[in-house]
This record gives structure tokens, C-alpha cells and sequence, in this order.
């Protein structure tokens, strides 16, 4: 793999990062260190730091939700620098983004239920790893087989079955992006990574069957609108780069950098999530809770000076340790 370009001593142009929560409930210790770094990367490069709530998933998210992760925000100093995008009012957007890739060949309708693609999955003997997705076994690229199409999926590999334009498209079209049949992409903690995309997730989902939007598809079309130039986010989250990245390339929108954070484990050694109950953030003492995120970010506490003035040393000390490339690099190899 080529190395990463030389980081830039000189303060981003034009940065914009995002943090971008769901509304499922309060924050808690994981999300706060994911707020805490993107916006002391944003803050460390002179940039725009930006949020987003990610309340596609609808039956799960609540406005009450979204109104009380403001509030622990703010409370914390860390507040948005323009307008709070909401996904939900964005469907607009997604259906035209969609639109395009259906014009382009490159998604297509699926009727399988999650039942089908486990019946499926299990009678080729394949095996799913533990928290790791159903991988798509591409059941429904030749047709639904007479069943209405309940979702829409995002094509990742030429379309052997058939031989139609949009195959000959996205195996020319992948091309230049694919090594080995695998997406190559940079992390500015963690170095390169490579993903089969098509091996490991398959086909992916761009709209649900319940008519819902997928969190790929809305983040992509988002980042692109606001103009995100660099991402930072937890390291659960890595896993979803290259779809995200295939997404930017079909749709001809930019990409941002990108740096994924270590995740806040709890006694169990799982990570700390709202699904497996995690306590909301205690906000008696906002300093006491940014100073176990820094911690866990490897930056220095500071228990005895106001709030400000804790986050403008953390600001100089994340701009000592995470230098940030130009937003004009891509991170992709061989580009």
C-alpha cells in the first residue's frame, strides 16, 4: 500500500466535521468521546464542527430524545456551528440520490425477507460471525422471482447472471477503486484498511422494506450536502467506510478523511451502546464527564480549571497528536 500523504502543518481549509447521533436516547460515556473528538478535530483545524441527528430508523427515535442530547451538548461547551440537521425532514434528497443509482443500473429491488437471506446463507453452509451482518447472497439480482419488491439494494459486484449494460458499467466503473476485489481506504489513527464489500456485506440495503431509509445511503447523500470534509467517529463505525466510499464514487460526491475513534468498553467487554443498556451521561459535573472521554482518548485531565479552558488544552493537544492531512487527499489507494 502507498503511504498516507504527509500530514499539513497548516490549519484545514475549509474544514467541516459532524457529529452525527441517533435519537434513540440520552448520550452516554461512548457517544460523549465520539462528540468530544470530532469536535476537538474541528476545533484543533480551525474548521466547522456540525450536528446531525440521525433519526431515519423513526419508530426508534423520539424528538424528546433529540432535544435531551442538545442539552448534554451543551452543557458539555460543545454546540453546533450552524443549523442541526435533521434526517428525517432529508427523504427528499435520498429518493433523488436513489433515483440516480436506480438510472445508472447500479440498484436494484429485493423481496427477500431477513428469514430468506439466513434459509439462504444456512443452506450454502455459510456461517454468520458473531456481530458481524447477514452478508446478501444476491438472491434477487436476476428478479424477485414473482414477489413484489420490498427494498432496494445497491449492486457490488458486476452481475454475472445476466448481461445487461449496467454490469459492463460497474465493472469498469469499480476499476480504478479495487484492488484484489477489494476497497483500499485510510484511517488517520489507524493506517489502511481493505474490504471485499461484496464478500463481506453483499448487495446492501438503500431503502428498507419498511419504506424507511438505510443509514448508507442517508449518510452519504448528508455528509455531500453539508460538506463534510473530515469525519471522526467511533471505531464501530469503521466497518461501514468502504460502502460508504463505493456510495460517494456511484453518486460523484466528494469524501471526507476519515478517523475512527477506540470504543468505550463496559465491565462485560462489550461496547457501551443504548442497546445494551448503557447509563446516561451523569451531567452534575459536565468537566468530570469530558475529562473520563478525553482519558479515554488519550489526552491529558484536567480537573482544577473551567470548562473552556480544559477544552482549548485539549484542542492544542489533539492538534499535536492527530496532524490533519489535506481535505484534498482522498485516502484511496493508488489516487
Amino acid at each position: 500500500m502507498p503511504s498516507p500523504e504527509p500530514p499539513c502543518p497548516q490549519a484545514a481549509a475549509g474544514y467541516r466535521g459532524r457529529f452525527a447521533p441517533s435519537p434513540t436516547g440520552p448520550l452516554h460515556a461512548g457517544s460523549l468521546v465520539a462528540a468530544l473528538a470530532s469536535w476537538l478535530d474541528a476545533r484543533a483545524h480551525q474548521g466547522q464542527w456540525l450536528v446531525r441527528l440521525e433519526d431515519v430508523d423513526t419508530p426508534r427515535c423520539s424528538p424528546a430524545a433529540a432535544r435531551l442530547i442538545l442539552q448534554q451538548l451543551a452543557a458539555c461547551g460543545l454546540v453546533s456551528d450552524g443549523p442541526v440537521w435533521v434526517q428525517s425532514e432529508r427523504g427528499t434528497a435520498y429518493a433523488q440520490a436513489l433515483a440516480r443509482l436506480q438510472q445508472a443500473g447500479l440498484a436494484y429491488p429485493c423481496a427477500c425477507t431477513r428469514q430468506d437471506i439466513e434459509h439462504a446463507l444456512r443452506d450454502s453452509g455459510q456461517v454468520r460471525e458473531r456481530h458481524t451482518e447477514l452478508r446478501y447472497p444476491g438472491t434477487c439480482r436476476s428478479g424477485t422471482h414473482g414477489k413484489p419488491g420490498r427494498a432496494w439494494r445497491m449492486l457490488t459486484t458486476p452481475n454475472s447472471q445476466i448481461n445487461q449494460p449496467e454490469s459492463h458499467y460497474l465493472k469498469a466503473f469499480l476499476a480504478p477503486f479495487i484492488e484484489n476485489g477489494k476497497w483500499h481506504w485510510h484511517d488517520r489513527i489507524s493506517g489502511w484498511h481493505a474490504q471485499d464489500v461484496a464478500q463481506r456485506v453483499g448487495d446492501f440495503v438503500l431503502r428498507r422494506a419498511d419504506g424507511l431509509w438505510a443509514y448508507q445511503l442517508a449518510v452519504v447523500v448528508d455528509d455531500a450536502a453539508q460538506g463534510i470534509t473530515h469525519v471522526v467517529r467511533g471505531a464501530d463505525l469503521a466497518d461501514n467506510t468502504p460502502r460508504q466510499l463505493l456510495l460517494q464514487h456511484a453518486l460523484g460526491l466528494p469524501h471526507p478523511r476519515y478517523l475512527h475513534t477506540p470504543l468505550v468498553l463496559g465491565t462485560d467487554g462489550e461496547k457501551l451502546s443504548k442497546h445494551n443498556g448503557a447509563a446516561p451521561l451523569n451531567l452534575d459535573d459536565p468537566l468530570a464527564a469530558l475529562n473520563a472521554a478525553a482519558a479515554a482518548l488519550g489526552l491529558q485531565p484536567h480537573t482544577a480549571c473551567p470548562m473552556g479552558e480544559a477544552l482549548q488544552t485539549w484542542t492544542l493537544e489533539w492538534a499535536h497528536l492527530h496532524p490533519c492531512p489535506s481535505p484534498a487527499a482522498d485516502g484511496l489507494c493508488g489516487h
